[in-house]
């Protein structure tokens, strides 16, 4: 089976040293590919020297909720004079988007919609971070008329949201939330909802399984996620890791053979 890590920051400092040998551990397990998110222009040159397209490593570009307070007007004109070039490896914009639990929402908001608005102008799919906002997000999508694709990182609301979310044209991010026991809701939405619009994801070196010490995570427990949610939805593995390719082919615009080269 082929598998691949939709959203893992494998940039941060917690990889440092070991990188090869992570990618080693999770070709060995069939991982074959990954995409790592910006979350700050001051990341944004170690992401593209970490890229690697013909190996599976791929990145993107954006100013996450978390770090706007760190930006200016100018950072989102290098945004968009970066994403014009079209660089090699870089699949999309983001991670972007509102959390409800950490700034303000209201700062949030005018960068989401500035980085919302260049992804439709370049015709990159979205990353988003969605934190006790996905109505709010899902508002300011249909408010922009968005018509592209986006990734909705580490989805655990409503199946009515998540159903939203999918009318918009958005993927849901599956990561280890639904190893735990006490993610019922979590679990039962992801169990119900299409299997066409599913991708996998660690968001490592956070979001950790169950069993994996928190800020421990890798693209390595990509399989244990994947065989949880195979259980969860009671489909051959076969068969879902195949549909789940296809998934992040068509989220990042690439054929699963380029997205995640043998």
């Amino acid at each position: 089976m082929r598998l691949f890590d939709a959203h893992c920051h494998f940039d941060f400092p917690e990889f440092d040293g070991r990188r090869e040998r992570e990618v080693a551990r999770a070709r060995a397990v069939g991982v074959q590919g990954l995409v790592m998110p910006g979350v700050r222009r001051a990341d944004w040159g170690r992401l593209a020297s970490l890229a690697a397209p013909e190996t599976g490593l791929w990145y993107c570009l954006g100013i996450h909720p978390w770090f706007v307070g760190e930006h200016d007007s100018e950072d989102l004109d290098a945004l968009a004079a970066a994403l014009a070039s079209k660089p090699s490896g870089c699949l999309a914009i983001g991670e972007c988007g509102l959390d409800a639990l950490q700034g303000s929402m209201e700062e949030q908001v005018p960068w989401f919609v500035a980085q919302v608005q260049l992804a439709a102008r370049l015709d990159f799919p979205l990353v988003i971070h969605s934190v006790k906002a996905h109505d709010q997000v899902a508002a300011l999508l249909r408010s922009e008329r968005w018509q592209g694709r986006a990734l909705i990182h580490g989805f655990s609301g409503s199946y009515q949201q998540a159903c939203h979310f999918i009318e918009l044209g958005c993927y849901i991010g599956v990561g280890g939330v639904i190893t735990h026991d006490r993610a019922k809701k979590t679990r039962d939405v992801i169990s119900r909802l299409p299997a066409d619009v599913l991708v996998l994801e660690t968001d490592a070196p956070d979001m950790s399984p169950a069993g994996v010490p928190k800020g421990q995570n890798s693209p390595v427990y990509i399989p244990g996620i994947f065989a949880q949610l195979a259980g969860l939805r009671g489909e051959d593995e076969g068969w879902l890791a195949e549909a789940l390719m296809a998934n992040v082919g068509r989220l990042y615009g690439l054929t699963p053979d380029l997205l995640a080269p043998s």
